[in-house]
């Protein structure tokens, strides 16, 4: 059974919560509620129940590795906020046909509406396998729609990942 997680910092709250749990599905499942309960003061019902179930999400405790493949997406949009529900939409479609195994999304200081995106895949492979996914697919022509001009693609292999 794969693990799954979820995020405190994936729900918009007053107290900044960044709680993650890791683990089987009924073992994260039981331990949000229990957080929720305690922590947020929410009420242990069926509502809440549902709410926990549908942010659950593949985990993954891979770290980036030599052989790994990076590709930063330059773009400019001035509708950043339907931008990033979009991204979100296309990850609850593609859901575990998913290959990414992570995402960062920053906004250039230096540049208005301008921001890169990082994404990190297992393999070359497997970004190309995203990419020709037909979820993919709609969803990059909707993204482009957002774009004021058509985004910049890098793509990497990973030579080194150095921790400090």
């Amino acid at each position: 059974m794969p693990r799954m997680m979820i995020d405190c910092r994936d729900v918009p709250s007053e107290s900044g919560c960044t709680l993650a749990i890791y683990g089987e599905e009924d073992e994260v499942l039981r331990a949000a509620i229990a957080h929720a309960v305690d922590v947020h003061s929410h009420t242990d019902d069926d509502e809440l129940r549902a709410a926990i179930r549908s942010g659950l999400r593949p985990a993954s405790t891979d770290t980036t590795r030599e052989g790994a493949f990076v590709q930063i997406i330059e773009f400019r949009t001035r509708q950043i906020e339907e931008f990033d529900a979009t991204v979100r939409q296309w990850a609850d479609r593609i859901d575990t046909a998913r290959q990414a195994r992570w995402a960062i999304t920053g906004t250039d200081r230096d540049h208005p509406d301008s921001y890169l995106q990082i994404v990190e895949f297992p393999s070359h492979e497997a970004a190309m396998a995203n990419s020709a996914h037909p979820v993919t697919n709609e969803f990059a022509a909707r993204l482009g729609k957002l774009c004021d001009e058509g985004p910049t693609f890098h793509n990497l292999d990973v030579r080194t990942v150095t921790t400090f």
